[in-house]
């Protein structure tokens, strides 16, 4: 059983004054270097965080996990090094002020500090600081890679076109204009269809409202407005059903004879009733209707499943 030592440093106590007042901690019988009780991680001075977050690593990879001692190492450890992640957090400042809540960015980045500490080897005599950053800073990579595209694309694309930006702002530096997609194939060693999906996918990052400007004036009783972009997004036309209809009736009613294809004409075309069509054919009304409903059933069903 590990006992924690009962000395505490403040913020301004240095670490090698809490270690002076610390009680010795034993170990299976054994003295080792004692456990400070910080009251305010947070404002440990950085000089003293590093020299402490050492002691606290070393201690932590003997203590048993779950116990009361191990949980007070691992969060100090925690609060104290949670500067990297707000270090880490400014280098995506520009996304920040782009809408994206520096507390997700925080608490993101936070996930890769614990990440950090639970696999933090001291015996490889590396600063933590060394190893915490990485994390970090992948795991806010990761948030944004993951909740900032508009559209969802696969991640191979999402990494594509950070590979597609560089390479387009390289070739244009060196050509003097702007690369062709062959170029850019050649210049990443991918085919010319890898170039193409990945720019394609590439326009999913963002998305605009279809009620922004589009920048194209419109002129509008005797004066010029900006045109919207749903002002530019195409619509259903109705007649293109009708031409569809059109076209899917006029091999059926080709196989129509003579008679059924007069009786259509007369009553569509002409638009002459029941007793007028009888009349002029010599049959009566009810045959009339009943020949309408067959001719009609029989194009219905024809372009049903046509």
């Amino acid at each position: 059983m590990t006992y924690i030592a009962t000395a505490t440093i403040s913020a301004r106590e240095t670490a090698q004054d809490a270690f002076a007042r610390a009680e010795p901690a034993a170990v299976v019988g054994q003295f080792v270097e004692p456990l400070p009780r910080i009251d305010n991680a947070r404002e440990v001075a950085p000089t003293d965080a590093r020299e402490l977050s050492r002691l606290f690593l070393q201690r932590l990879r003997v203590l048993e996990e779950g116990t009361r001692e191990y949980q007070y190492a691992r969060n100090t450890l925690i609060e104290m090094n949670i500067s990297l992640v707000h270090f880490a957090a400014r280098r995506f400042a520009a996304r920040i002020n782009a809408g994206i809540e520096l507390d997700d960015v925080i608490q993101v980045g936070t996930i890769g500090l614990i990440k950090a500490i639970d696999r933090f080897d001291p015996e490889r005599e590396v600063e933590f600081s060394t190893l915490a950053l990485p994390y970090i800073t992948g795991e806010i990579k990761r948030y944004f890679r993951d909740t900032t595209w508009a559209v969802h694309v696969p991640r191979r694309l999402q990494e594509l076109r950070l590979e597609l930006a560089k390479s387009q702002e390289a070739l244009t530096e060196a050509l003097g204009r702007a690369p062709s997609v062959k170029e850019i194939a050649e210049h990443l060693e991918l085919s010319q269809e890898d170039v193409i999906e990945g720019l394609v996918a590439a326009n999913g990052y963002s998305s605009d409202s279809i009620d922004s400007a589009t920048g194209v004036p419109e002129r509008t009783a005797g004066h010029r407005e900006g045109l919207r972009l749903s002002d530019t997004v195409g619509d259903l036309d109705p007649a293109m059903v009708l031409f569809e209809d059109f076209h899917t009736l006029a091999p059926l009613l080709r196989e129509l004879d003579e008679r059924d294809r007069e009786i259509l004409r007369m009553r569509f075309a002409q638009e002459m009733t029941q007793a007028e069509i009888g009349a002029a054919l010599g049959i009566s009304q009810m045959q009339v209707s009943r020949l309408l409903t067959r001719i009609l059933t029989h194009l219905r069903n024809g372009m049903l499943t046509a």
